[in-house]
């Protein structure tokens, strides 16, 4: 599995409103990519930003570049996100997942 991971920053102001976009699916459609398997969507202040991270798991590197393309790295930012950011990464990072521990639910101790 490979973990695609991506940093955007926006203003304390654009925070919310750049979040909802992102909710329910970080990028339309593509909950039904083939090879798709799922996302984290983090967020936290540092400094006098708001800084995103996208982490979205895909079954392998030839699922991230049928949906990417080519240049696969190449961030995907749809236009009208793209006014709330204040700067972000032009190239997502690809890990290999080597591990995975199951969160417990919330009603788990």
């Amino acid at each position: 599995m490979i973990a695609r991971i991506w940093h955007g920053y926006t203003k304390p102001e654009h925070a919310d409103s750049y979040e909802s976009m992102l909710r329910p699916e970080l990028l339309p459609g593509i909950s039904a990519a083939n090879g798709f398997r799922g996302s984290y969507l983090l967020r936290r202040t540092s400094g006098d930003e708001i800084e995103f991270i996208t982490v979205m798991f895909w079954e392998s590197l030839d699922a991230v570049r049928a949906v990417a393309g080519p240049d696969y790295e190449a961030a995907v930012i749809p236009e009208e996100r793209r006014k709330y950011l204040s700067r972000y990464d032009a190239k997502a990072q690809h890990y290999e997942v080597a591990s995975i521990q199951a969160m417990n639910s919330p009603e788990s101790p």
